[in-house]
């Protein structure tokens, strides 16, 4: 009984040491720091938090979040010169504060290329698509197609 709970205390220790963790951020349709964790070899999970300050004057700022599953296109990472294509698909949710206050909620699907520049610090750049229901804001609330895309690095923590 003794060997068999230290076996599975082992193998418990030794599959979440496995899986990888990252932090990161990104520009492009506003600003993102994320935390990144491998699921296995091929996927991940990243949850991330969105500041965007938008219009020339910065009267109104988006705080929101994403929660993101991504998944390699394996088999073709040596075909394409160690860029690794991935796909996924993530909710994000944000609050508008200041001229046009409101809340937006975007279900998206994710395409993106990442290539490893070191063993710790990866780059990736993608485009996300997806509708956007809003409710409030500066236009009427409603359901439109929304759009983003970023680049960005990933550092392996130790």
């Amino acid at each position: 009984m003794k060997t068999t709970l230290l076996g599975l205390m082992t193998l418990t220790a030794l599959s979440g040491a496995s899986a990888a963790t990252y932090i990161g951020g990104s520009i492009g349709s506003g600003a993102t720091i994320h935390y990144q964790t491998d699921l296995t070899g091929s996927s991940a999970m990243r949850y991330g938090l969105n500041l965007d300050a938008t219009a020339f004057d910065f009267n109104r700022l988006t705080i929101g979040g994403s929660v993101d599953y991504l998944g390699d296109f394996t088999g073709t990472g040596s075909a394409l010169g160690g860029l690794t294509p991935y796909y996924g698909l993530g909710i994000g949710a944000g609050v508008s504060l200041g001229n046009g206050s409101g809340v937006a909620v975007y279900p998206h699907g994710t395409l993106g290329l990442r290539y490893n520049v070191t063993d710790p610090l990866s780059f990736f750049v993608e485009g996300s698509v997806g509708p956007v229901l809003t409710i409030g804001g500066t236009a009427n609330s409603g359901v439109f197609f929304g759009s983003s895309a970023r680049i960005g690095l990933n550092y392996r923590l130790p």
